[in-house]
């Protein structure tokens, strides 16, 4: 098998020289597998080959003992450059099945084949080898050093070609595609890739870049760079600003070629220039080595061919931005910011946290100033916005007043938002102090999808725009389940109302005198298994937000007045109804309309109908509710403030009203066991005498509460020490019985 007595010996020349050997990564190697049943040959081709360098780059050894062995490494080590491989192993034509196997059920057409055979009776068929493209066969007695290390340097020049022409193909492939596929979403950014993945290709690197343009967003001309394609590691940054590369080296070579307009090559990268006067860009390429001059002759035509190319498709980016741009801030709109955030949870999903920031009270600025100091406020937080996070975080305008950040959480701190909006903000001639509320979510604990994870933010703002006195959320999981189960609760309780389920129950109201019953005030029940009701608390809120008040507030009314008509069937001719109304119902048009044709359609008597309202309900919209008390006071019917001094009281407003009753709430009742505990109840029962008002404490429970209101002078009184709220059938009961 080896001729030690020829003059050049496969291995043991007494003139050999090894170079030492140092370590090398694996761009800085050839991978070179052996595959033979003899050890011997693993060691001396090793050693034959050890000090070889090939085009600049080493030789990395692997062994393998048989035909399987061979194929299992392969399928692991798929850039092998190439493979010297013995025909007889295991069987006489172990090897020739290994190729068989390579070209056709591995399909790597790249890689090298040398055949090596120690039994020349055993020659591979003239066939096999036009068919399978093997670079060379020798029989291991011919196989001297220098011949052993020509076959390797060709078939390593094969590969590398091979290898070249079809990274070119890939390369142009991207180009076309993204060229003929205009109308995709991220054209600009598949041409950009396909750009320096082509680049790398024809100088014969699998290197690892980035494309950037100094390209505002809308076209115009502006100081920011983006990065517009990017390969390797660089590929999370595109759509992202230069800086946020955080790599000294390439912002300043990338800046140089823009202001420069021309190539740069030194040893450790290139820098080539792209575009014309008003579409210009610069492709950066990390090439660890000096190109020589052919290559940039040959990277020069290549640019020279394709810039029409990127002219054409930075045009038409330019059309595609307007529906993915802000026209007003410049910044990405909702749908440009939801792929941002999409393609940040993807490749960057730790430590990132996505940000709403809204403007409190924006509409007073429009609506008292003018939509154009509107805007210009909003002009004037972006470019806040931009100075304290523009480098580190993405920024864009999601909604009329909301602002979309995502970045570090380091960064996007409360602390350091809220500090945004601690001076004032110049819009014009004014000068606007304005607060925002913040809500935050750490990608790592949303979806994965850009629209799940601005639903998540917008759930940590609504969460904190609901609680008072807080200015900033973070999205947790169980907020979701709460909005969840306030939208689920929400649909029963419109399956409910529409089949009629729900109950109205009344809670007699008596005179402090006589100890009669004077009327009653109605109070919706919602049953939800037999004997367990939902707390009013808890969906008469829910079905105020939804506007489901409306219509159930209307039926409530229907329901007084089918009762008040029962109580005058039964004798009772002077009982009244009090049946609360909300905000909403007053925002509604038809809401005066509709109480005084109820009225009409049952035939009660409008004197015996009082509306309840609460001081809140007179304090959000005063004038509307005024104008509408005053309409129905007019026809008769009364007017009961309840929770009077509970909230913000306001007895200018308290003067207006047409009211004919104060209710005393049992807060104020339930504080009499304290010290000075009445004095507030006592208070409001004077003032009430004062300007010719009932009075009428609610919630009293116990013997004591019943006699210090009457020492206070309360008209009536209604409460559990009387009697709870009853249906209909126990209502009667008790009348009969008082």
């Amino acid at each position: 098998m080896i001729q030690n007595n020829a003059d050049e010996g496969f291995l043991f020349l007494a003139d050999d020289e090894h170079a030492p050997i140092t370590p090398m990564h694996d761009l800085d190697v050839w991978h070179l597998l052996i595959v033979d049943d003899d050890e011997e040959i693993h060691t001396v081709t090793k050693l034959a080959l050890n000090d070889l360098i090939v085009l600049g780059k080493r030789l990395q050894f692997h062994h393998a003992y048989s035909g399987q062995q061979a194929i299992d490494f392969l399928l692991k080590q798929p850039d092998t450059a190439l493979v010297l491989l013995d025909v007889v192993m295991e069987t006489d034509d172990a090897g020739l099945q290994v190729v068989r196997r390579i070209r056709d059920e591995l399909r790597m057409e790249e890689l090298r084949i040398v055949l090596r055979t120690g039994q020349p009776g055993y020659a591979p068929e003239e066939s096999v080898i036009k068919e399978y493209d093997i670079n060379d066969y020798k029989t291991k007695t011919e196989l001297t050093r220098s011949r052993l290390v020509t076959s390797i340097i060709s078939s390593i020049r094969s590969y590398q070609q091979i290898k070249t022409i079809n990274q070119n193909r890939l390369g142009l492939q991207k180009i076309i595609s993204a060229g003929a596929n205009l109308l995709e979403q991220h054209s600009l950014h598949e041409f950009s890739e396909g750009v320096v993945t082509q680049i790398s290709s024809l100088i014969g690197l699998h290197a690892e870049g980035v494309l950037c343009a100094q390209i505002e967003d809308d076209g115009s001309a502006s100081d920011r760079i983006y990065v517009l394609g990017a390969a390797g590691h660089y590929a999370p940054y595109i759509k992202c600003q230069l800086e946020r590369l955080e790599n000294k080296r390439i912002v300043e070579q990338i800046n140089l070629c823009l202001l420069s307009k021309r190539h740069i090559f030194t040893e450790r990268d290139t820098v080539l220039y792209l575009g014309n006067e008003k579409h210009n860009a610069a492709v950066y390429i990390e090439t660890n080595r000096s190109i020589d001059a052919a290559d940039q002759q040959l990277i020069e035509v290549f640019l020279t061919n394709i810039s029409i190319g990127y002219e054409n498709v930075a045009l038409f980016q330019q059309l595609r931005h307007a529906a993915y741009i802000d026209p007003l801030t410049k910044t990405p709109n909702r749908n440009e910011f939801i792929q941002i955030l999409q393609d940040t949870r993807r490749f960057e999903p730790d430590n990132m946290v996505a940000v709403l920031v809204d403007i409190d009270h924006f509409s007073d600025v429009n609506d008292g100033l003018g939509q154009e100091v509107g805007n210009e406020l909003l002009v004037a937080v972006t470019l806040r916005l931009i100075e304290h996070f523009g480098i580190s975080c993405q920024l864009g305008r999601v909604g009329a007043d909301v602002f979309a950040l995502v970045g570090p959480e380091d960064q996007l701190t409360p602390s350091r938002l809220k500090a945004v909006f601690s001076t004032p903000f110049q819009a014009f001639e004014h000068s606007l102090q304005v607060n925002a509320t913040f809500g935050l979510c750490h990608l790592r604990d949303s979806g994965e999808q850009g629209m799940v994870i601005m639903k998540h933010v917008y759930i940590a703002l609504n969460k904190a725009k609901k609680t008072l006195g807080v200015h900033h959320q973070y999205y947790e999981p169980s907020m979701e389940d709460e909005v969840s189960n306030r939208l689920n609760m929400l649909r029963k309780l419109r399956a409910d109302f529409a089949l009629d389920k729900l109950e109205l129950w009344y809670q007699p109201q008596l005179c402090i005198k006589t100890q009669k019953v004077v009327g009653m005030e109605a109070l919706l029940r919602w049953p939800h298994q037999p004997n367990q009701y939902i707390s009013p608390a808890v969906f008469i809120p829910l079905a105020e937000y939804s506007g489901l008040i409306v219509e159930i507030g209307l039926w409530v009314l229907e329901q007084a007045c089918q009762q008040l008509q029962r109580l005058a069937e039964a004798g009772y001719t002077n009982l009244r109804i009090a049946v609360n109304v909300s905000m909403p119902q007053f925002r509604s048009a038809q809401f005066v309309p509709s109480v005084i044709e109820t009225i009409q359609r049952y035939q009660v008597a409008p004197h015996l109908l009082e509306l309840e309202i609460t001081e809140s309900v007179v304090m959000d919209e005063p004038n509307r509710v005024i104008s509408a008390l005053q309409k129905l006071k007019s026809f008769g019917i009364k007017v009961a403030i309840d929770d009077f001094g509970i909230g913000f009281s306001s007895l200018s407003y308290l003067q207006q009203l047409p009211l004919d009753r104060i209710k005393v709430d049992r807060a104020f009742i339930n504080a009499m066991d304290q010290p000075d505990g009445g004095l507030i109840a006592e208070t409001i029962i004077n003032l009430g005498k004062r300007i010719g008002l009932q009075t009428i404490a609610e919630g009293v429970e116990t013997a004591e509460q019943l006699a210090v209101i009457t020492q206070m002078q309360c008209d009536e009184v209604q409460g559990y020490f009387f009697a709870k709220p009853l249906p209909h059938a126990e209502l009667m009961a008790y009348l009969a019985e008082n």
